[in-house]
């Protein structure tokens, strides 16, 4: 047996179901596999950031296959339309007679596995299909209706019971050394057409295995105990920050839930606040894929809520570029706007201030900020994006009500008190003391070379309200 192991967002080799299960198959060594699909990665609104993280985190994979005598070739195909008879030659070529590899959740992604199932298949060849982006396989928990969840907390309780009377959070070691090398490793470009990769920034996003083993190691020795009351504060290193690793799956997910079971002393939930609470945030990256595979047309483009398509956003571009380049008026929300323009991420608390304020105060189609985060974020993942922009704009499953608007001022004072992330990244505003960096008064704006607010929040909360009660009446 020589199986053909598919990489996609699962680039490690610690706790990966596919490359385990194909050593444990091979008989006559291992071939591993990625394919690079540059257009397709456009028409998914990958960043250019993320497709720079993703190659570095390649290449650190690669060396660790190396050290496992398992050869990783590169394979290039404009869109996923390729990848079935792609993959299918580099199988004959090295005498390969078994797929592997892990599932992915986007509708575009289960037809690809679909049609590639189907070619090796018709082929003659074994495939063998595993859950790996998910501690527990999207679809296996229903209601007593037997549909689908769409509301996190009963969710969650399912999950939880799941969990517990199964091994689905068991860790995986790496697959086993094989005798000698199929063949010769590929080199992974560093450099792809169509995509600028000059703003990696190695130096805040490293790549590799150990590194997020460190981070998150760092995170449950250090902030996991006050994670429940420091988290939503930008200004503190209070998270994480392994999101770009899960969403390229240089780190499972299953591996950070095992951590906080150790740091909970072995519960699931009911012990430390801090590690319950961000157990419960991994549940909620599960929440979503689940949502996403349950109901395809939300990674169309469509409004889990339907009757939602009605409304009349705003066009007012000038609003959206002013939005765009953290030139609203509004000091916390050009912070985050900020933040994500030069470093690539942006702090959870701020993704809600963010979102709401483009979709209730400028009230501009949730889509278009969607689509805004997926080509800046390093992290950007179309569960967890699309899931929290749907939540935001009170269009999706679970969202927040309607009538709950944020007000990004009220928020500003709460979660940056002193104002140390708003002058950290809106410089113009460093001169300020006290709680006037929150709303600066207008003859200070125009001293410090600051905009005036784009807009007034209490006339848009109305407007807001208006649309949404018009939407509900008819």
């Amino acid at each position: 047996m020589r199986p053909l192991a598919w990489l996609r967002a699962d680039l490690r080799i610690e706790d990966s179901h596919a490359l385990f299960h194909a050593g444990r198959a091979a008989t006559r060594g291992i071939v591993a596999v990625f394919a690079i699909c540059t257009q397709q990665w456009r028409q998914h609104d990958w960043a250019d950031i993320k497709v720079e993280f993703i190659l570095r985190n390649l290449a650190c994979l690669a060396e660790s296959l190396r050290r496992l005598n398992i050869p990783l070739l590169i394979v290039r195909t404009p869109r996923f339309a390729g990848v079935p008879a792609a993959l299918l030659q580099l199988a004959r070529r090295h005498h390969c007679n078994a797929l592997y590899f892990s599932r992915e959740c986007g509708i575009n992604e289960i037809r690809r596995d679909e049609a590639v199932t189907a070619r090796f298949t018709a082929a003659g060849l074994q495939v063998r299909a595993f859950d790996d982006e998910t501690i527990l396989p999207p679809q296996a928990l229903r209601t007593t209706q037997g549909t689908p969840y769409t509301v996190f907390t009963p969710f969650k309780r399912a999950w939880l019971a799941r969990v517990r009377e199964s091994d689905a959070a068991a860790v995986l070691p790496p697959p086993r050394p094989q005798p000698e090398p199929v063949c010769a490793t590929d080199a992974v470009p560093e450099r792809i057409a169509g995509f600028n990769l000059q703003r990696g920034l190695p130096e805040l996003w490293p790549a590799g295995e150990r590194v997020a083993a460190r981070r998150l190691d760092a995170f449950i020795s250090q902030r996991l105990a006050a994670y429940h009351r420091r988290r939503d504060y930008p200004a503190d290193d209070a998270t994480s920050r392994l999101s770009p690793y899960l969403a390229a799956g240089v780190i499972s997910a299953r591996t950070c839930l095992q951590a906080a079971i150790a740091a909970n002393d072995g519960r699931l939930d009911g012990g430390h606040p801090g590690a319950d609470t961000w157990i419960s945030e991994l549940i909620w990256r599960e929440f979503y894929r689940h949502v996403l595979v349950s109901f395809p047309s939300v990674s169309m483009g469509r409004a889990f809520k339907l009757d939602t398509e009605r409304l009349r956003w705003s066009r007012a571009e000038e609003d959206f570029r002013a939005w765009c380049a953290g030139r609203t008026g509004f000091p916390i929300v050009d912070a985050a706007m900020r933040q994500l323009s030069e470093t690539g991420w942006m702090h959870n608390r701020l993704r809600m201030i963010a979102a709401t304020f483009l979709t209730k105060d400028l009230f501009i189609d949730w889509r278009r900020g969607e689509r805004w985060f997926m080509r800046q974020l390093i992290d950007g993942d179309l569960a967890s994006n699309n899931g929290g922009w749907q939540w935001s704009a009170s269009t999706g499953t679970d969202s927040v009500p309607y009538f709950r608007i944020f007000n990004p001022t009220s928020q500003s004072r709460k979660f940056d008190p002193a104002g140390e992330f708003i002058r950290t990244f809106v410089p113009e505003l460093r001169p300020l003391a006290g709680p006037a960096i929150h709303a600066p008064p207008p003859q200070l704006r125009a001293e410090l070379g600051y905009p005036a607010p784009i807009c007034d929040h209490a006339t848009a909360r109305r407007h807001v309200l208006a649309a949404f009660a018009e939407l509900k009446h008819k």
